[in-house]
């Protein structure tokens, strides 16, 4: 569907190798159809859905379903499905604009979201042919509307943990499935429910489970401290006979079907917090032009400009992250050849490919939504905290994002584990590329100068890669195989991943911007680059200190701080002046600020 082809580059990759901003994908890039698309989609939320919102925040299980087999008929529904079964197969860019649009509608696209990414997906991706004909045209259409049950009460990071039992009988006829299920989005009005239980208490494995077996049932709704619209239920299961024929894929393999969905369901997740954040922003700036305080609007006076610029800075970043993850995913799935039978399992590897970035986006995502929304309420003053104002209910909404789809600590340890296993498998030269810096970081020179546009941001990028490989090399060689104990480092070291992915991502947006429209025209972009790179750097060079403070002593310890001293040495010129904060980092100036009010 896309007309443009993007690079396609190893899961990782942006650690070792610098990316040409030519082959990114970016906001800027969006075919006509893909804008028809989110049209559409706001059209049908501006038009159907926030008309009912009151009623929909107040848990209409009747209206919700009415409105999700509406987005059916419109194809909200099946964007993810391909069109033999019903849906319309679109890249992932299109389905992203599809989830970011919908997030205005608040729970009710949390509803929409559980549905068609980890209800529909693990049958896209898993599904027998015969699985696949049975359900996906009605997943699609919204005819059937589908839960995922993963966590219980005793297991949440802990998934494998799971004491869902799946026992055959005898007549190898069906499966007995005993167990409970807590916090299931959807389950209150749900058709389907893909269930992850243990066949004979030991191999982990996939079930699509109908709302209609006897012994199924659900617990009382949980009053949550926010997304209150949505439904979150346990799911009690007792004696249900599930036909063979719902195993999904293979016993045992229950694990790989978990663990490829959530790669998509984080992304996915990052996509509606990149939406929330883009509305909590247009509401704090409409309030601050029209609050009057000592006879001017507050906008008008620069600490809250500054927060508005600094709001606007981390939704183009994350906007940059999701953009470039997305063109990631599409090229990964370009090769594949979706009419044959295994289609759906080399779309999964090929999203898997992606885990790092995908749990980078989750992380950066749903930390950049706090802190917009945070801000927002301040912003708001006393009439944030009143629930007329909707301020109220995306600060309340946004908390529970650092939760879902594994927390933020769980996917801190999987972000560079991940990537030391890539490398020992031979698929990323990470040690070698490690290696080979050492010399190179003892005989930095500082105090280079920068004249051309973002020259400057190029050269932090490239640095902070050093620094990253300089830290984790130092773990790596301290701990060896003991490292996945020391989550503290580890989580060190995903924060410098997370920060170097999101400056490049913005980087290279604001250069193909540079290229396409000229320097007038991307001059916010540029603007927004620099201040973010800067204040990463910053953050970058501390986490690496801290870490090598950590693994190193002595001498040992002194050359590497001198090392990284160089690689972050105080730079003449550049974006900030006398507005460059410690450490490296420099906040948005008052450039920044005004430019963000045009």
């Amino acid at each position: 569907m896309t007309e443009k082809s993007f690079e396609k580059t190893a899961g990782g990759g942006f650690v070792v190798a610098d990316a040409d901003y030519a082959s990114v994908a970016t906001p800027e890039d969006l075919t006509e159809e893909q804008r028809m698309i989110a049209e559409t989609t706001e059209a049908f939320v501006d038009r159907d859905v926030l008309p009912h919102d009151e009623r929909l925040e107040g848990l209409d299980y009747e209206l919700t379903v009415k409105l999700m087999r509406q987005a059916g008929e419109l194809g909200l529904l099946g964007a993810d499905v391909p069109e033999a079964y019903g849906g319309l197969g679109l890249d992932k860019i299109s389905s992203a604009l599809i989830s970011e649009r919908l997030s205005r509608a608040a729970s009710f696209a949390l509803s929409i979201g559980a549905h068609v990414g980890i209800g529909t997906l693990p049958i896209v991706y898993f599904g027998s042919q015969a699985q696949k004909q049975t359900y996906l045209p009605d997943l699609a259409s919204g005819r059937l509307l589908a839960a995922y049950c993963l966590t219980e009460p005793s297991s949440g990071s802990d998934a494998l943990g799971a004491r869902t039992t799946a026992r055959l009988s005898e007549d190898g006829s069906h499966y007995v499935l005993n167990g409970t299920k807590q916090f299931i989005t959807n389950a209150g009005f749900a058709d389907l429910f893909i269930v992850y239980a243990k066949v004979d208490g030991q191999h982990f494995s996939t079930f699509i489970v109908e709302r209609a077996m006897a012994g199924v049932s659900v617990g009382l709704e949980e009053k949550k401290m926010g997304i209150k619209g949505s439904s979150t239920r346990p799911l009690v299961l007792e004696d249900v006979k599930v036909p063979t024929e719902n195993l999904l894929w293979e016993v045992g393999k229950g694990h790989l079907i978990a663990f490829n969905i959530l790669n998509i369901g984080r992304f996915k997740l990052a996509v509606g917090c990149l939406g929330a954040a883009k509305e909590a922003i247009a509401l704090s700036a409409k309030y601050a032009n029209e609050r009057i305080q000592f006879g001017k609007p507050i906008s008008a006076f620069p600490l809250v400009g500054k927060k508005l610029a600094e709001m606007n800075t981390r939704a183009y970043v994350l906007e940059s992250v999701i953009y470039r993850t997305a063109g990631l995913i599409d090229a990964g799935l370009s090769g594949i050849d979706h009419a044959s039978s295994d289609s759906g399992v080399q779309s999964a590897k090929a999203i898997a490919e992606y885990a790092i970035e995908c749990s980078i986006n989750k992380v950066f995502g749903s930390e950049a939504l706090d802190f917009v929304a945070d801000e927002g309420v301040q912003i708001h003053g006393g009439y944030g905290y009143i629930q007329e104002y909707k301020i109220e209910r995306i600060y309340r909404d946004s908390r529970i994002n650092r939760i879902f789809e594994g927390t933020n600590e769980i996917n801190r340890l999987l972000i560079p584990g991940t990537l030391v296993k890539r490398a020992l498998k031979g698929q990323l030269p990470l040690l070698q590329k490690a290696q080979a810096l050492q010399t190179e970081l003892l005989q930095l020179v500082p105090g280079r100068t920068f004249e051309g546009t973002l020259e400057e941001e190029t050269h932090l990028t490239a640095m902070a890669k050093k620094i990253f490989l300089m830290a984790g090399a130092a773990a790596v060689q301290r701990y060896g195989p003991r490292l996945e104990e020391e989550q503290e480092i580890l989580a060190a070291l995903a924060d410098i991943l997370i920060q170097l992915y999101a400056m490049e991502s913005a980087l290279l947006r604001a250069k193909k911007q540079l290229a396409g429209q000229g320097e007038e025209r991307a001059a916010l972009a540029v603007a927004m680059t620099r201040a973010f790179a800067h204040d990463a750097f910053g953050r970058i060079e501390a986490l690496a200190q801290e870490t090598l403070a950590a693994v190193e002593v002595g001498d040992s310890l002194r050359t590497q701080l001198s090392a990284l001293k160089k690689a972050g040495a105080p730079r003449p010129g550049g974006y900030g002046g006398a507005e460059a904060s410690g450490g490296g980092g420099r906040r948005p100036g008052r450039r920044l600020r005004q430019l963000t009010k045009r």
